[in-house]
């Protein structure tokens, strides 16, 4: 296959970019994303294509997902299968930026750049539609709902995902990341991105007259225990500690208690925390940690108790053998490449991947004066779109033909 895309390709995907980022959609919301990147494909000539994939229905009826999408090129020969993977979803955050192509969306926006993740799956789907790889075959997954954990677990599970597809034999994603130079990769065996998820702590008592605040039961006392306690079972703020195994971070995201009035003690009350860890294991006692604490100091409190959990994350563990195909893939391209030392401490649902077959998931530098990703700032770089791309065909060459 031939890596190089031509002037008017680059134009083209620097156009279908911009124009995601127009029109960003939320997780498990991405039907209009999900229209555009279909009317693309199917100008390529893939073998298949399936959509509607990834529905779930949340605890409260509301029906999400559905709008995943594969494309399967296929080389008519024995071999591998190998699945590159992207992200369909936008974040809830308002952007804030004087480029011309600005979210037209209040309150939506690409400011993580699943926007030129998708522009350089296009990419790689433009030469696989040129060219077939010589054995075996490629799935591109353009996956909905990364940003609250739950698209790559309902993907995967979703029975017309494993009916319409072979299995894959190994799966790759990669990740823009800011503060590291423009095109260059960090890459790591093993421990990749940390399992994290959120806790909803729901105190229940009795409201009284503030004057009387004997005859209810306020959920302060014990909303301050869970506090405290939650924050002394982290170790993860300890200055210059290493993301290891026994790694552990709870962050208490919001509380409330009450009404705002004077005159009532209040009888309700709830936390949110953040619990994150290196492994699923730990993340297994410590969600049995938090929830011991709080059921103690709510029993003890005479207050009924409710918890509930969102954005789960696994951990993201890179199998060694995919990792080396990166990284034989990368020298071959000539891009710098640093040792990542530590695992990134934000999550990635790309880890449920890795329950199916070896994955690796890779950070590729948006530069070093970038925004943060998740700022009202950010914008993805048009010019990572050919180098992602590249160091996907690589790894189908490399691997494949």
């Amino acid at each position: 296959m031939s890596k190089e895309l031509t002037n008017a390709e680059i134009n083209h995907l620097i156009t279908f970019r911009q124009a995601l980022h127009r029109r960003p959609d939320l997780s498990g919301q991405e039907v209009e994303t999900a229209q555009r990147v279909v009317a693309e494909l199917e100008q390529l000539s893939p073998d298949r294509i399936v959509t509607g994939l990834g529905p779930w229905t949340e605890p409260d009826g509301t029906a999400l997902g559905g709008t995943g999408i594969a494309a399967l090129f296929e080389s008519g020969k024995d071999g591998p299968t190998l699945l590159f993977r992207c992200e369909l979803d936008g974040l809830p955050i308002e952007e804030r930026s004087d480029v011309p192509y600005c979210s037209e969306l209040e309150t939506k926006a690409h400011l993580c750049g699943h926007d030129g993740h998708m522009a350089i799956l296009l990419a790689l789907a433009m030469r696989l539609g040129k060219q077939r790889p010589a054995s075996g075959r490629v799935i591109l997954v353009f996956q909905p709902a990364e940003e609250t954990g739950k698209g790559a677990k309902a993907l995967l599970q979703d029975p017309d995902f494993a009916a319409s597809l072979p299995k894959p034999d190994m799966a790759f994603a990669l990740h823009n990341l800011p503060g590291l130079g423009l095109g260059s990769v960090a890459l790591k065996s093993g421990a990749m991105c940390c399992a994290s998820r959120g806790i909803r702590i729901h105190l229940e008592g009795k409201t009284s007259h503030a004057s009387m605040p004997q005859d209810g039961i306020s959920p302060v006392e014990a909303m301050m225990t869970i506090a405290a306690g939650l924050n002394g079972l982290s170790n993860g703020l300890d200055v210059g500690r290493a993301l290891d195994a026994s790694y552990k971070l709870v962050t208490i995201t919001h509380m409330s208690v009450g009404e705002p009035c004077f005159g009532v003690a209040p009888g309700a009350g709830e936390i949110w925390a953040t619990l994150r860890t290196v492994t699923d294991d730990v993340m297994g006692d410590l969600v049995k940690a938090a929830e011991t604490l709080a059921s103690n100091a709510a029993e003890t409190a005479g207050l009924s108790l409710h918890i509930e959990e969102d954005d789960v994350f696994d951990a993201c563990t890179n199998a060694q053998e995919t990792t080396a195909m990166v990284a034989q893939a990368l020298a071959a391209e000539g891009i710098r490449t640093e040792e990542q030392t530590e695992p990134m401490r934000w999550s990635e649902d790309f880890g449920q991947f890795g329950h199916h077959c070896p994955s690796t998931l890779f950070v590729l530098g948006s530069g070093l004066d970038q925004p943060q990703l998740h700022n009202p700032d950010f914008d993805f770089p048009d010019a990572l779109t050919p180098v992602g791309a590249r160091i996907f065909e690589r790894i189908i060459r490399d691997r494949l033909g």
